[in-house]
């Protein structure tokens, strides 16, 4: 891919008239470009890319929705769709209304570009320094900054996404395949927890609550994978794609410890103690990018 630099100019002006009619008290977002502009310029991040390619989406950009997405716990998928449709994200943006965005794997790529060019520290970095040369921060001694764990906090989050979709797709792909046995062997509360989409629920904020809440979702993938390689299971049901994708995923995102794990009734809906299911960290075994499955429902997307 090949840069190509694009002006930071003012907001355009329908975007700006509709945005001040939606919120004629303010908005955070609508503050933040007005007092520090676009924060990040195509020149930051040029190192990145190519001299000669098809043309990237504009950088500067895309390391804005990677702070806002990462300030409001979104995932890849939400953070785009924002883009389309939030007039006060297409206001900080300087995007027209009729702006149609970008696919959600340009903000993954995006990333990896950052980590492999070695530049991960700009995001905040920057946004540091804008911020002490408009006194909006004061002299409290050496402020520190980690563009990693913004980038680290945003890759879980699209992983929780993809386990939590698989879950979904498993379920659903058993439902048509073999309806009787799923009835008898799925949790009744995993028709509440896997009936919508996972882009549609609202993953918890902080590491802890978001650690409990990918275990809970790999207790119930690994209680599915228990009952399916039973003894007394239909041998075919382990040949269903969207079952075998669950197992790669499940080992992928996830490891069973000896220590015990109690899911609390009304939660898990079971009280028995269980082999704990972890889910992985950078430093705990998962596999790089290119060998992550990034897609239930299409195994080559990573």
């Amino acid at each position: 891919m090949s840069l190509r630099p694009t002006v930071s100019g003012d907001v355009p002006t329908s975007t700006a008239s509709v945005a001040r009619a939606a919120f004629p008290r303010g908005n955070p977002y609508l503050l933040l470009r007005d007092r520090l502009g676009t924060i990040f310029t195509d020149a930051q991040f040029a190192p990145l890319f190519a001299p000669c390619g098809r043309p990237a989406e504009c950088p500067w950009r895309l390391a804005l929705v990677t702070l806002l997405q990462f300030a409001e716990n979104l995932s890849d998928r939400r953070a785009a769709d924002a883009v389309r449709s939030r007039i006060d994200w297409k206001y900080l943006l300087g995007l027209e209304l009729t702006d149609p965005g970008f696919d959600a794997s340009v903000l993954s790529e995006f990333r990896s570009r950052l980590v492999a060019g070695g530049l991960e520290e700009h995001l905040l970095d920057t946004l540091l320094v804008l911020c002490r040369e408009h006194k909006l921060l004061t002299a409290r001694g050496r402020q520190r900054t980690d563009s990693t764990h913004v980038l680290g906090a945003v890759r879980s989050l699209n992983r929780l996404a993809c386990v939590t979709e698989t879950m979904r797709a498993a379920l659903n792909a058993l439902a048509s395949a073999a309806p009787a046995w799923l009835r008898a062997h799925a949790n009744p509360i995993w028709i509440q927890r896997y009936s919508k989409p996972a882009d549609d629920y609202d993953v918890p904020q902080g590491e802890a609550k978001r650690q409990v809440h990918a275990e809970q979702i790999g207790h119930d993938g690994h209680q599915l994978l228990a009952a399916i390689t039973a003894p007394d299971a239909p041998a075919w049901l382990r040949e269903i794609p969207a079952v075998e994708l669950l197992r790669q995923v499940w080992v992928q995102n996830f490891y069973l410890t000896d220590q015990a794990q109690t899911v609390e009734p009304g939660v898990g809906a079971f009280s028995e103690a269980t082999p704990r299911v972890r889910w992985r960290t950078e430093h705990e075994g998962f596999p790089p990018s290119l060998l992550m499955a990034g897609s239930p429902y299409d195994p080559e997307v990573h």
